[in-house]
């Protein structure tokens, strides 16, 4: 398992990291499998891990008082799982991280992960682009929550992450667009047409 997130990782920074390194990278992540449906994190409780997932598929969720749950994060291999301002803040968490498939994936404490960016510096290039990255994911999935219609949206998610239509149910990318599962049968029916 490790060996995907070692070519993850030196893929987003400069210089490779060397054997010793690598080994250090090792004994900082934990393998961990989730049967599906099994949480990682529920709402209530501080993120303690995060999750690198290497095989399978995640999402994050909270449920209103209603019942009704919202999706704000699907995650597949390569992808991180997890709630980050829990994980950062050590607060209690609004939501819930489970596994939507079989999922093998590597955890790691905050502390741990602290631990191995001061011995091995060169990640912080890595955590860099990490936090760029998800900025920018954040901010345009906010902007096309407020300025983009149902189908746009569709279309979109449709683009930029086509595995996620074949990984994850109907109702859940419903939920992940913010729309209701009858309006997504609709719109991927007007997309079927075109």
């Amino acid at each position: 398992m490790h060996k995907y997130l070692i070519k993850y990782l030196n893929e987003h920074i400069s210089t490779p990291l060397r054997e010793s390194e690598i080994e250090l990278v090792k004994k900082t992540f934990a393998p961990k499998q989730f049967k599906r449906k099994q949480y990682l994190l529920q709402a209530g409780d501080v993120c303690k891990y995060f999750a690198f997932i290497t095989k399978g598929a995640m999402r994050q969720y909270s449920v209103d008082d209603k019942g009704a749950e919202h999706t704000v994060g699907l995650f597949i291999e390569r992808w991180w799982a997890g709630d980050r301002e829990s994980f950062i803040m050590l607060t209690p968490s609004a939501y819930n991280v489970d596994a939507w498939e079989d999922t093998e994936a590597l955890l790691v404490t905050k502390t741990d992960l602290a631990n191995m960016i001061d011995q091995i510096p060169v990640l912080t290039e890595w955590i860099r682009k990490l936090d760029a990255n998800a900025a920018i994911a954040s901010q345009r999935r906010l902007n096309a929550a407020i300025s983009l219609s149902a189908e746009e949206r569709y279309h979109d998610l449709e683009e930029t992450y086509p595995e996620f239509l074949q990984r994850f149910p109907q109702h859940i990318i419903a939920s992940y667009l913010g729309i209701t599962p009858e309006t997504l049968s609709r719109v991927r029916g007007l997309s079927a047409k075109k």
